[in-house]
Order: C-alpha cells, then sequence, then structure tokens
C-alpha cells in the first residue's frame, strides 16, 4: 500500500468523505450581525478587565476579616472578580473563534513519508490564510479588547506578590525585642536565669512575648504575625569563660558573666544558624558554611558572609531572670545592597 501511495502521491483515498454542504453563519452572511457580535465580544474583554481591576480594590481595600453572607468577603470578592475575568475572556475567545473567524472545511491529506516542499509551502498559505481570516488586522477593536484583558490579567499576579513578605522599609527593620523582655527557652517557653547555662552550653530561644496573651487569654501574636516576628527575633545564648570574651568598645556590659546572646539569623542569606564548637567558640551556618566567632563580637572568620552577627544586650531583673536591654541595635536580615547605607543611618542615629 505504501507503494502505491508513493507511486500515486496525488491521488485521493476518498473522494467525497460525506461532508455536508457548508452553512453559512449569520454573521457570514449579515454585516449587521457581524458588527454586533463583534461589539459583544469586546465588551467580554473590557468588562473582564474592569473585573480583573475590581480585583486588585478588593485585594487593598477589603479587610481580611469582614463577612459577607457569612464567608469571608475577601475571599468572595477575590473569587468573583478573577473567576468572573477569566469566565469572559474564554466565553470571548469561544464567540470570536464560533461567530467571527473562517470555519471552512479543510481536508488534509495523509502520507507516510515527509512532505514535500510543496506541501510545506501549502501548509504555511493556509496558515497564514487563517490568520487572516481571524480578523486580527481587520476587527482592531477585538484585538485591542483582547491586549487589554491579557494585560490588565497580570495586575492580580502583581498585586498578590505583596503577600510574599513585608518589605524590607520602616519598622519591618525592627524585631520585637524590647527592654526588659525575657529571653525563654524556645522549645519550653520558659525564662532562663544564668544559673541554667553552663560553660560551653549553646540555647535556641527567642523573646517572651511569643508566649504571652491578652486579658482574655488570647496569644499576643499569633497567625502571620506570629510567624514574622519569630522568623526575624530568633536568637541562640552561649555561656563561655568571661575571660575568653573580647568585646568591642562600647559592648563591655553586653553581656552577664560570659553569656552573650546573638541573632540565629545568619547575615549571608537568612538561614538559621546554632552548630557550635565549644573550643573555638564559633558558629556555623549549615547553608553555605559561614562561621562566625561568638567570642570576639560575632566577628565573620569564613565563609560568603560579609557582616557579623547582630548580638542583642543583656541584663538581669528584679527576679534574677535574663532579659534584652533594647531590641537589636543592627538590622537583623540576609545581606543586599541597600543594607549597608541603612545601617550606617542607624549607626548615626544611635
Amino acid at each position: 500500500m505504501t507503494d502505491e501511495l508513493d507511486r500515486l502521491p496525488d491521488a485521493e483515498p476518498v473522494k467525497d468523505p460525506g461532508l455536508p454542504e457548508h452553512q453559512y453563519r449569520p454573521t457570514d452572511v449579515d454585516p449587521a450581525q457581524e458588527r454586533r457580535a463583534e461589539r459583544q465580544i469586546s465588551a467580554m474583554f473590557t468588562v473582564a478587565m474592569l473585573l480583573l481591576v475590581g480585583f486588585c480594590v478588593a485585594y487593598i481595600m477589603i479587610d481580611k476579616d469582614q463577612v459577607f453572607l457569612g464567608w469571608s468577603a475577601m475571599n468572595f470578592a477575590l473569587g468573583s472578580t478573577l473567576g468572573g475575568a477569566m469566565l469572559l475572556m474564554g466565553v470571548g475567545i469561544i464567540q470570536w473563534a464560533k461567530k467571527l473567524m473562517g470555519d471552512h472545511e479543510m481536508v488534509e491529506m495523509r502520507h507516510p513519508s515527509a512532505s514535500s516542499q510543496e506541501d510545506r509551502a501549502a501548509v504555511l498559505e493556509d496558515l497564514n490564510a487563517g490568520i487572516s481570516e481571524s480578523g486580527f488586522g481587520r476587527r482592531p477593536m477585538i484585538r485591542n479588547s483582547l491586549f487589554g484583558a491579557l494585560g490588565f490579567l497580570g495586575l492580580p499576579a502583581i498585586i498578590m506578590l505583596r503577600d510574599l513578605g513585608p518589605l524590607p522599609d520602616g519598622e519591618q527593620r525592627e524585631t520585637v525585642w524590647k527592654k526588659g523582655m525575657r529571653v525563654v527557652n524556645d522549645v519550653s517557653g520558659t525564662p532562663i536565669k544564668p544559673s541554667d547555662l553552663q560553660v560551653g552550653q549553646l540555647v535556641n530561644a527567642e523573646p517572651a512575648i511569643m508566649y504571652e496573651t491578652d486579658e482574655e487569654g488570647e496569644p499576643l501574636l499569633h497567625g502571620t504575625e506570629l510567624l514574622q516576628a519569630k522568623s526575624k527575633a530568633a536568637v541562640i545564648v552561649v555561656r563561655m569563660r568571661p575571660e575568653d570574651v573580647t568585646p568591642s568598645k562600647g559592648r563591655e556590659n553586653w553581656g552577664i558573666d560570659g553569656i552573650l546572646c546573638y541573632s540565629k539569623i545568619c547575615t549571608h542569606v537568612g538561614c538559621p544558624i546554632s552548630l557550635y564548637e565549644q573550643q573555638t567558640h564559633h558558629v556555623l551556618c549549615p547553608c553555605h558554611q559561614s562561621t562566625f566567632d561568638l567570642a570576639d563580637n560575632g566577628r565573620v572568620t569564613f565563609g560568603p558572609a560579609h557582616r557579623p552577627l547582630p548580638q542583642l544586650p543583656l541584663a538581669l531583673d528584679s527576679e534574677g531572670y535574663i532579659v534584652a536591654v533594647s531590641d537589636f541595635p543592627e538590622i537583623v536580615a540576609p545581606s543586599y545592597p541597600e543594607l549597608a547605607r541603612d545601617q550606617k543611618k542607624l549607626d548615626n542615629k544611635s
């Protein structure tokens, strides 16, 4: 059979495949119907753009705790606007194809071997004809409204990028540590006294506010706010012999009998660190092996990090528990280009 087809490349296996006579659509024969369909499709794309703008407005303006008919008002608004926009764009494209694009029946010949150059040229010609029949060039109203709707479709994605995390400016550069806040064990939540720590010991800790509640017994921090606070305020508390500590000028009173407190956030890309070597007083970041000397103000001794670990000044409260003297004087964050400038401003203020 293959040999026969090769010898008769122009033969048609079926002269009449049984296709019914072509039926013209109302928009093919009535210019008024054609213009009406074009306006309807363009209106769908335009309304889709308005709904996408409405998505952005709802995301910004509606409170996340607001309720509508028993549902979250924000979720209802976001789902309705984005879903409606996608629906209208899809229906508009379908109507464009069904009512205005060319719909003539085509017969495609099959052949086991590669197509000839003539066949390839014919395919390209058919594609160009299809593009011409689609009306992209002749229907600017539909084309422009579709491109506009597709462009507006990027707005929700841009607006939702805000949920990736807090912006690195203003209050976001601060942590929840403040004067008099107790340092507690991050596993048990119990306050720490100097007698609880032995020389050479390192403890993972956090501020007591993580466990504090209001008058009604509700946590002061919860949900996203709690996670953000934990990510910035986590610390390591280490005890070494006082004679091994070499504090820089102005930090002589930041420790308590060899007890020092540093941020747990690596200054390279923000990985949590706690791999401690007692003999050298070095702590290692497991991600990229940045190494910091805790006995020497958190100085970088190895690796890609360029800034020392931020140190938290400590004191004792009236009950003998370890507390913070203030927030971190340094910015707790991974390094980025603007950090040196911002740290300089912070140093000038202090």
